[in-house]
């Protein structure tokens, strides 16, 4: 009927000044507001807890890439001292000195044709040619030694079991003009894993070999 507001089936309310046609809808606070508190909580449980997975996991493989590179990093530098013997025609040397619980290393060239010996190198006879260095200063918390675990690559434990260096009483790496070298291994590690670089000293060679914990054996990368 005429002057009579016919009121809306919505059951939205028109608040006056409003223009006519237009209406402001007035929803009621309704309870998925607390599911979707819950629902984020929930989310930042899972997160947290993926989170706190994959960090040891990231840092393990971080270690392995580490220990690798620190590895083909050392045969490099044997391959590397090989190089520099055939170009001299001289005996070139890797010297291991102990310093601690690792050991520092550094390159001579065999001055009198006797061999790089420790006597001729404090004499300044057997010169350094190439820098002393430890494998930590490029390679952090990788060093050399055995972990107490993990055998010998022949499989045998010896009375310095944890010594890295296994290269004679001298811990020289001779390397000759003729591509021969000094038979032995170096054993490197970082956290967790465990690598060694073997030398074969009739050929000059070497390999790069790594300890597998599930096998329990060391194998050749």
């Amino acid at each position: 009927m005429p002057g009579r507001r016919r009121s809306s089936s919505s059951g939205a309310v028109r608040r006056p000044g409003t223009a006519a046609g237009a209406a402001v809808i007035v929803v009621g606070t309704s309870s998925s507001a607390g599911f979707s508190l819950l629902e984020l909580l929930l989310t930042v449980a899972v997160s947290s807890t993926l989170i706190a997975i994959a960090v040891p996991l990231t840092a393990d493989v971080a270690d392995d890439v580490r220990t690798a590179m620190a590895a083909r990093y050392l045969q490099g530098r044997i391959m590397d001292a090989r190089m520099h013997a055939v170009r001299r025609g001289a005996r070139v040397g890797l010297r291991f000195e102990p310093v601690g619980a690792d050991f520092r290393f550094g390159e001579y060239v065999d001055g009198n044709g006797n061999g790089v010996r420790n006597a001729d190198i404090r004499a300044g006879i057997d010169r350094e040619i190439a820098p002393r260095q430890f494998l930590r200063d490029q390679f952090p918390r990788v060093t050399f030694g055995l972990q107490a675990n993990v055998p010998d690559v022949d499989g045998t434990r010896s009375a310095s079991a944890t010594d890295g260096v296994r290269i004679g009483t001298s811990r020289i790496l001779t390397l000759g003009p003729d591509g021969t070298a000094t038979s032995g291994t170096l054993y490197l590690h970082g956290r967790r894993r465990q690598y060694a670089v073997r030398v074969l000293g009739a050929t000059g060679r070497s390999r790069l070999m790594r300890f597998e914990p599930g096998m329990r054996q060391w194998i050749v990368r």
